[in-house]
C-alpha cells in the first residue's frame, strides 16, 4: 500500500468514525465518547498527512509515533470497545471499525520498525 492508499485509507477510517460518533444515543456518556471519538479519528488522519512530509528518518519516527499513540490506545483500545462494554451500539455496528483500526495499527507500528530498522 503506497502513501496516498493510506493516506485515503486514514480519511475514510475518520470519516466511518465520525459517522459511528453522530449516530450514537444522545445520553451525556455517549456525547462524550462520540466528542473523543470525533477528535481522535480525526486527528490520526491529519498526522499522517504530516508523516508523509518528513523530511528525515528521525522526523518520520517522531510523526508515525504520534500516529501510532492516537490510533492505538484512544480509538481502538478505549472508545469504540467502550461503546461495546457500554452497550450503547451493537458488535455488529462497531466491530469493522475496531478491525479497520487494528489493520492501520499494524501497518503504522511495521513502518516505524522498518525505519527503525533500516
Amino acid at each position: 500500500m503506497n502513501k496516498e492508499e493510506l493516506k485515503e485509507r486514514t480519511k475514510t477510517f475518520a470519516h466511518r468514525c465520525v459517522k459511528l460518533s453522530l449516530s450514537l444515543p444522545k445520553t451525556k456518556l455517549a456525547q462524550h465518547i462520540s466528542g473523543q471519538l470525533i477528535r481522535c479519528s480525526t486527528s490520526v488522519a491529519a498526522n499522517y498527512r504530516a508523516v508523509c512530509l518528513a523530511q528525515s528518518k528521525a522526523s518520520f519516527i517522531s510523526k508515525i509515533s504520534i500516529v501510532l499513540e492516537e490510533m492505538d490506545v484512544p480509538i481502538n483500545r478505549d472508545w469504540l470497545e467502550f461503546i461495546l462494554e457500554e452497550n450503547l451500539m451493537t458488535e455488529s455496528q462497531v466491530s469493522n471499525l475496531i478491525k479497520e483500526a487494528n489493520e492501520l495499527t499494524a501497518i503504522f507500528f511495521s513502518s516505524r520498525k522498518t525505519v527503525r530498522i533500516n
